[in-house]
């Protein structure tokens, strides 16, 4: 098998600059940082987990570094990914905090991101999968062009949930815009009222097909009941199921239109974070119920990835980096039976704690 390199995020991208300003453009390694979403140390087969298989990380373990103590900067999702694209820590902005869908863009304009240092050292730039740093400025029009977007801040292109899978709009945003919008079917989204007349998870149960624990009891998109409130735009819906698959097309189509200059790739996994609904591939395969299912899924994408880069030949001059941004949960707002399958043991082996705690399992992630 051919060897990979992984190397902490800044001494990575500090390494790709530094090529980059000695002029040797064919020394340039290309970048790509592959981020969990609620991934634990324990859900690693290669870390201990002695309930879940994932070989492809293991693969990554065996063949790279295995950077045992590796933290992310916060518990939660959009105050640590902050911190990966802008090098600062969260609480140096008041507002980096578990941003609703229709948030605007955290990161300003002006502010200098991994991404922009890179294109400034010659990459091609994506963004690819899950985003939650927000978009725009002001109310958000879905049905025309977001700005400012990923590309406001170092992104050539993007390609991103804006938000998380349990949050409208449920939908992706391609450089600002929303593929597959029926102008005579415009998406409205709300997070403070529910538009007159639309049914929702409390007042129209029998629309689930996955119940919910806490807090998830607004919209019912696709029988799974979200955050926030959703009218229209039902043409340009994604499908849960396919998502994985979606977003590894798009991280595939990126490689291959750029493999004859250095690029620099951000892929953002959904999963394990809730709802899991892994393909159906995947479903039932684990033993550990759809959270273990969500878990085996991204380690296939992780695999895909590693097994395309070494297919096109760019395995030996590709840094690879793989982590989480924050600790694991369990029960996180739907009854997907995950504690119950989990019973006294802990995703965030070996750690106390887990997403949102301040206990080591909140921000000691695999790395």
């Amino acid at each position: 098998m051919k060897k990979r390199h992984l190397l902490p995020v800044a001494a990575a991208t500090a390494a790709a600059a530094a090529y980059g300003c000695s002029g040797k453009t064919d020394e340039k390694p290309n970048v790509i940082i592959i981020l969990a979403d609620d991934l634990g140390c324990g859900d690693v087969s290669a870390l201990g987990s002695t309930v879940l298989e994932t070989p492809n990380l293991d693969r990554m373990c065996q063949e790279g570094l295995n950077l045992t103590d590796g933290h992310s900067t916060a518990p939660t999702s959009t105050p640590s990914r902050y911190s990966l694209m802008t090098g600062l820590y969260p609480w140096r902005n008041r507002d980096a905090e578990i941003l609703a869908g229709d948030a605007n863009l955290l990161i300003r304009e002006d502010q200098p991101t991994i991404a922009q240092m890179m294109k400034d050292a010659g990459y091609a730039t994506a963004a690819i999968g899950k985003w939650h740093l927000g978009l725009g400025k002001g109310e958000i029009d879905w049905n025309k062009e977001i700005s400012p977007n990923p590309g406001s801040i170092g992104f050539d292109y993007s390609y991103i949930i804006a938000a998380t899978v349990d949050r409208v709009p449920t939908v992706y945003v391609e450089n600002g815009k929303v593929p597959g919008l029926d102008p005579s079917d415009p998406l409205y989204v709300n997070y403070k009222e529910n538009f007159p007349g639309e049914p929702t998870a409390l007042t129209h149960p029998e629309l689930m097909r996955m119940k919910w624990s806490d807090g998830h009891n607004c919209s019912v998109v696709n029988g799974i009941p979200r955050i926030g409130y959703q009218k229209g735009g039902r043409s340009a819906y994604w499908n849960d199921e396919e998502m994985a698959d979606v977003f590894l097309e798009k991280v595939k189509g990126f490689i291959s239109e750029n493999n004859d200059r250095p690029f620099f790739l951000y892929y953002g996994l959904h999963q394990p974070h809730v709802p899991r609904t892994p393909h159906p591939r995947f479903a039932g395969k684990s033993g550990m119920g759809p959270r273990g299912d969500a878990v085996i899924e991204a380690d296939w994408c992780v695999g895909q990835l590693l097994d395309y880069l070494d297919e096109t030949g760019l395995s030996e001059n590709t840094i690879v980096i793989f982590s989480s941004d924050n600790g694991p949960v369990l029960d996180d707002g739907y009854a997907d039976e995950a504690a119950e399958k989990w019973g006294d043991l802990t995703p965030a082996l070996p750690y106390r704690g887990g997403k949102y705690s301040l206990y080591d399992g909140g921000t000691h992630v695999p790395f």
